[in-house]
């Protein structure tokens, strides 16, 4: 052989085609597929405050220790949009529209997550 790559015959090209496709779906399956979210689970102190559905816009007013979280749903997704905490972590957050997707202001000890089928098998905080 003087180092060139030997030909590749036309079997070869569409073998080679079908197995970058089978990449590129099993890449899409694996890891764009999301979880069904359908509903929020808004808490305040520890006991859950009520369930909305996603696809219905609102906005709620939960209340904590340290003063009222403003919670909003829109467009089938929800966020924190304002909370009396010091650091504002639970805003910054920001939109949550996956199944199993939690923000937590813990010092207000004020909560919203998103329920429905997670492609999750585990939370970890």
């Amino acid at each position: 052989m003087s180092g060139r790559w030997p030909r590749l015959l036309a079997g070869d090209w569409l073998l080679l085609l079908l197995l970058l496709l089978a990449c590129g779906a099993s890449f899409r399956w694996l890891w764009w597929q999301q979880g069904n979210a359908g509903e929020l689970v808004l808490s305040a102190n520890g006991q859950q405050f009520t369930h909305w559905p996603l696809r219905l816009d609102h906005r709620f007013e939960l209340p904590g220790p340290l003063g009222i979280t403003v919670v909003e749903v829109r467009a089938g997704r929800a966020r924190i949009v304002s909370d009396p905490s010091p650091r504002q972590y639970c805003v910054q957050q920001g939109w949550l529209s996956r199944a199993g997707e939690t923000a937590l202001c813990l010092p207000n000890r004020t909560a919203i997550s998103i329920g429905g089928q997670s492609q999750d098998d585990s939370l970890a905080f």
